[in-house]
């Protein structure tokens, strides 16, 4: 099991506290029974947002000094409408206030404006720039090969990947998303999380929380990545 940093025990502490994170049985999308759900839309109040925002600038911050394999360096931060949006502005602030790194962010428009300014796209222009993208929940990764897509169409280039939660489930080609992400982007560091599948179930044994516990572990038997 790993070992939490402040940032991730408070994080999934504020989560459960107020509903964005939740134990017992869910249908996702891809119709797997999960033993856990996580709803970053609910991290909604300055100080959730101020705690989230936190373990983004630090997540980003530790992986870009990484002495063995850093976060590639990046100009824009890239919120993809709608919940990626306060995600990035919040990010930029903590990462300028708290570690010195000064960035610019830019997000999208569900549908082109075709009056004012126009255009899709909203922020610092991406066009030549450096993008890390920011991403609430990791599955099967389609959220955020869209919004790579997107920055490409724009003309900037997609050098990472920063979620809050990775599920650590197997992808479509028989290996984690992680793996399968950090292959299209350039190689291995290209995609982080600021918590993992199994960062909740390292919180749920320190916290004797046995049951719950029990259905995680069976969860990742049968979907979890084996690297």
């Amino acid at each position: 099991m790993s070992s939490l940093q402040d940032y991730q025990t408070k994080l999934v502490d504020d989560a459960l506290n107020i509903g964005a994170l939740k134990f017992g049985s869910f249908t996702l999308k891809s119709g797997r029974i999960s033993p856990y759900f996580f709803n970053a839309g609910l991290i909604s109040t300055g100080p959730l947002l101020a705690s989230l925002g936190h373990a983004y600038a630090s997540t980003i911050a530790a992986a870009l000094a990484s002495p063995t394999d850093p976060l590639p360096k990046f100009d824009v931060l890239f919120g993809p409408a709608y919940k990626g949006i306060s995600l990035a502005a919040i990010t930029a602030v903590l990462l300028h206030t708290h570690h010195g790194i000064d960035v610019g962010f830019a997000y999208d428009r569900k549908e082109a404006k075709d009056h004012g300014e126009g255009g899709r796209m909203v922020g610092v222009p991406v066009r030549d720039r450096r993008v890390l993208i920011l991403d609430d929940v990791m599955t099967a990764g389609t959220a955020v090969r869209g919004a790579r897509d997107l920055v490409a169409s724009e003309g900037g280039e997609v050098v990472g990947v920063v979620m809050a939660l990775d599920r650590e489930e197997v992808g479509r080609e028989g290996k984690s998303t992680v793996k399968e992400l950090e292959g299209e982007l350039g190689g291995k560091g290209r995609v982080r999380a600021i918590l993992r599948m199994r960062d909740l179930m390292a919180w749920l044994e320190e916290k004797g929380k046995t049951e719950n516990l029990k259905d995680m572990q069976a969860y990742w038997a049968e979907f979890g990545v084996n690297e």
